[in-house]
């Protein structure tokens, strides 16, 4: 069995990683960077949290392998496809999708790749080197949203509901986890990952992470190019326009 962590960039996609593959190494999950070590999917699975990048047929079916043997959890931003969906229905794949308010996830991503420039270190986010580019990226992920909304059997998240409602939230990804939640290991994980408590823990990529900071970040002109853009989108995901 493998379980997909999959996340909008920017919206605590890497704490729920991290929370996930925790949870997971209790029930006797194989630590996924070894698996990358071990069947050399360095090329498939990168970064810290062992992204997978697309979910391709190619890809998937290499990850695949070694799933008939181990058990172990894999890091995605993309949509959903219809090899996903296939080893989702045979029982293979386990997926679970979180994602945050669209605004604060693109001026993280902006601050984020910005910072590392500063730093002459640029990374995914670099790129973003202005409002509009930010927008554009935004909403590609927008779009990836909606598909994964339309998936059955995955479990969906918001950033700013575990930030404010752990418990809830933990409580509901163990269960779909089918983890004992009595279990002192499976507690201590959740307490480890509690908000505040899982800050500066490497591969996690919190910074701020506050709710609604786009509104006093961005311009009232700005503001008013995201309503047009996001208005479709931000009563459904939960949001206020």
């Amino acid at each position: 069995m493998i379980v997909l962590s999959v996340g909008m960039p920017r919206a605590g996609s890497g704490w729920h990683y991290n929370l996930i593959h925790d949870l997971m190494e209790t029930a006797g999950y194989v630590d996924a960077r070894e698996i990358r070590e071990r069947y050399r999917l360095q090329s498939i699975l990168t970064e810290v949290n062992c992204n997978i990048g697309v979910l391709s047929a190619r890809r998937l079916g290499m990850v695949t392998l070694p799933g008939l043997l181990n058990n172990f959890v894999i890091k995605a931003h993309a949509g959903p496809s219809s090899s996903s969906r296939l080893l989702t229905g045979l029982g293979m794949l386990k997926i679970t999708y979180i994602y945050r308010d669209p605004r604060d996830a693109m001026l993280s991503a902006y601050d984020f790749g910005q910072r590392a420039l500063t730093k002459g270190r640029p990374n995914a986010f670099s790129h973003l080197s202005d409002f509009d580019k930010s927008v554009d990226f935004m909403m590609e992920y927008v779009h990836v949203w909606e598909k994964w909304m339309e998936e059955k059997n995955v479990l969906i998240a918001r950033y700013e509901d575990l930030l404010t409602n752990y418990e809830v939230e933990s409580a509901k990804l163990a269960d779909y986890l089918k983890l004992d939640r009595t279990s002192p290991q499976v507690a201590a994980v959740i307490e480890k990952y509690r908000p505040g408590a899982a800050e500066g823990q490497q591969g996690l990529h919190f910074y701020k992470g506050k709710i609604g900071r786009f509104r006093e970040a961005y311009a009232e002109d700005q503001k008013s190019i995201l309503a047009q853009k996001l208005n479709p989108y931000l009563t459904r995901m939960g949001y206020d326009e």
